[in-house]
């Protein structure tokens, strides 16, 4: 099975001084304003590493609901957050870190259990396999 999903983000103005608009194709964002200012000022908006969290946090927490349904359980409640870190670096920024916390409620498991396939969902959730995805990029220009 493979699924493919789209995401267009445009970008008017240059440097801090441009504005930004990102959209999803599902209609889940529309047009949602996004720049320096949203980045790095805490003006209303989103960001890329936002946007990060959120994919890592829900991913992880299906990854994770999944592997406890495979385990033989049926009912439960699993929250995650994701904090991500850009730091700058050598000239640039980078993404250091993306910091997941979850917590479950799942009647009839035990902490030990929960701590395992947590892990194994850590690490088998595809966002969190992301850094060691392929990237492939296509450019087109108009001078």
């Amino acid at each position: 099975m493979q699924t493919t999903n789209s995401a267009t983000a445009k970008y008017e103005g240059l440097g801090k001084e441009g504005k930004g608009h990102v959209s999803t194709a599902s209609g889940a964002l529309a047009a949602q304003p996004y720049g320096f200012q949203t980045r790095f000022e805490d003006a209303p908006g989103t960001n890329p590493e936002e946007l990060i969290a959120a994919a890592h946090a829900s991913c992880f927490t299906m990854a994770l609901s999944f592997k406890l349904a495979e385990a033989g359980h049926a009912d439960g409640t699993v929250t995650t957050s994701a904090e991500v870190t850009l730091e700058k670096q050598d000239g640039g920024f980078t993404v250091t870190k993306s910091a997941l916390s979850t917590k479950g409620k799942v009647p009839g498991l035990e902490r030990a259990k929960f701590e395992e396939l947590a892990a194994d969902a850590k690490a088998n959730c595809p966002i969190s396999k992301l850094l060691d995805a392929e990237i492939t990029l296509e450019t087109k220009f108009e001078g």
